[in-house]
């Protein structure tokens, strides 16, 4: 059978089972159903290692790129302080599933929640919502326990990069909700624009096209990254990618809408983490965590409004739609509601975010904590050690052109040198270096700033029982640190040194750009 016939099965399988819930329901409204009208929907949209800055209402170019995310935003809340707490893909939506920091729920990386972590989805079951999500269903649930209702992954959904797929699947979960009589929660998360890009003359097998595609010469590159041939050569797919994303979204509000539930459903716009290139996913730097945030809720958020005071990071979600839903929440969280904020009024205590790393894919422990504010941003970074050499699977063609610059242009071979081996400790200037290539924790004119910052981040590291706290506590002295790192990752989990001995800058401060 063909791809688009056994979509037909299935479907026509779904409205059967949608019937006979229907039937069920019928029944249940006898021994006395409430009814969902006064309770909103929620439907949080995930975009996949988006560069916030693609999209056009976050300054994005070229012109025109996102214009369905750009139309949503002319319906929504702009969120310009927007942050996801772990630039990765599995422990980012871990902390959305559980409203808990990695090392608080045990998902420290591509590994399980504890299951005695309470989690969003149960939650919200339990209070009488119907649950459902689209692609990344391993990654959004980290527990066992924590089963979706409805739920199709990557490849029921064009390899995760199908518009009309996911149009077709929204539509038979938005009909199951209404038969149910119940709210929903509908999380859709689209692969896009994850690796690999789209390149329109090897496209991936069940993958559409987008509704655009782009030119390197289109590119405009990130600050954080020299403008290489080889950097506008991958970056080209990737805006193709990015334009997909725009067209599945979408999609995804056309069958909301014509589901007549969409003034009655909070929807969320955000990623899951940074781009994947050097200096960005699986890191800790301003443009790692840093995602668009756009909120429309017809009757609560005024269209077409900003914030770009109050910092927010997906830590809030869960406190956030226990309130937004009246349901009563677990204990344990660690975020707090914003929902005070979606209302237009004004919130205290929203002036830092707290991020970080813990392990990646490919099993390595690179911990890195991060508080960022209005002005500056801290890094600590316990696993550099001046041999570590520092790796990730989101290099392609653009860390390769760096190495090759490099070879004879110092300044980019420093910037090649401080992505391998790190230093212990970072400090930027984020007004005016939001890329983040000066590291200024030497620089006396910001030592106030600097302690201010370790103060914070060590009260927060207290407060959530972090395990850094000793190795932070003792950085100066390695071999404790290295103590810590075994005790907490264990002796397999630090990952072999496979680069040559090198020095960035001093221990403490990286070679500028």
């Amino acid at each position: 059978m063909t791809p688009t016939a056994i979509l037909g099965q299935q479907l026509a399988e779904e409205t059967i089972t949608m019937k006979m819930l229907h039937v069920a329901t019928i029944l249940a409204c006898f021994v006395g159903t409430v009814s969902a009208a006064d309770r909103p929907n929620i439907l949080l949209f995930t975009a996949d290692d988006l560069h916030a800055e693609s999209l056009g209402v976050y300054g994005g170019r070229p012109d025109g790129l996102t214009p369905n995310l750009d139309a949503f935003a002319a319906e929504s809340l702009l969120f310009n302080r927007a942050h996801v707490n772990v630039a990765i893909c599995a422990p980012c939506r871990a902390v959305i599933a559980t409203g808990r920091y990695s090392h608080r729920s045990g998902a420290m990386g591509f590994m399980p929640a504890r299951e005695d972590v309470p989690d969003i989805v149960t939650t919200l079951k339990a209070a009488g919502y119907h649950t459902g999500i689209l692609g990344k269903v391993g990654h959004s649930t980290p527990k066992k326990s924590m089963e979706w209702d409805y739920h199709f992954d990557q490849k029921d959904l064009g390899n995760g990069r199908n518009p009309d797929i996911y149009y077709q699947r929204s539509q038979v979960f938005l009909k199951e909700s209404r038969a149910a009589k119940k709210p929903f929660y509908f999380m859709v998360n689209s692969h896009d624009p994850h690796r690999p890009y789209c390149n329109p003359q090897k496209l991936t097998a069940g993958a559409a096209m987008p509704s655009r595609v782009y030119k390197p010469a289109e590119v405009t590159v990130p600050g954080f990254l020299p403008d290489l041939t080889g950097v506008r050569v991958e970056l080209a797919p990737y805006l193709n990618s990015t334009r997909r994303l725009d067209d599945t979204l979408g999609k995804v509000m056309q069958a909301l809408k014509e589901s007549g539930e969409a003034d009655n459903t909070l929807v969320l716009f955000i990623t899951d983490n940074g781009i994947a290139v050097p200096f960005a996913k699986c890191n800790t730097w301003f443009h790692s965590t840093r995602s668009p945030l756009l909120v429309r809720w017809p009757g609560v958020v005024k269209p077409g409004t900003r914030d770009d005071t109050n910092f927010v990071s997906v830590v809030d979600f869960f406190p956030t739609f226990m309130d937004v839903t009246g349901t009563e929440g677990p204990s344990g969280l660690d975020g707090r509601s914003f929902l005070s904020l979606l209302k237009g009024q004004p919130q205290a205590g929203r002036d830092q975010v707290f991020t970080q790393i813990d392990s990646k894919a490919g099993g390595d422990s690179v911990p890195m904590r991060c508080v960022q504010n209005e002005n500056f941003g801290y890094i600590y970074n316990p696993f550099s050690d001046g041999k570590f050499w520092y790796r990730n699977n989101n290099e392609g063609l653009s860390m390769a052109a760096m190495n090759q610059a490099g070879k004879t242009d110092p300044a980019i071979q420093a910037r090649v040198d401080l992505f391998r081996y790190r230093v212990p400790e970072e400090f930027y200037d984020l007004k005016n270096d939001p890329n983040c290539l000066h590291n200024l924790i030497d620089d006396p004119a910001h030592a106030v700033a600097v302690k201010m910052l370790q103060d914070k981040l060590v009260a927060h590291m207290t407060k959530t029982d972090d395990p850094m706290l000793d190795a932070f506590l003792n950085r100066n002295d390695r071999a404790k640190v290295d103590e810590v790192l075994t005790a907490t990752y264990g002796p397999k989990k630090r990952g072999p040194v496979t680069g040559k001995k090198k020095q960035v800058g001093s221990n403490r401060k990286s070679a500028k750009q």
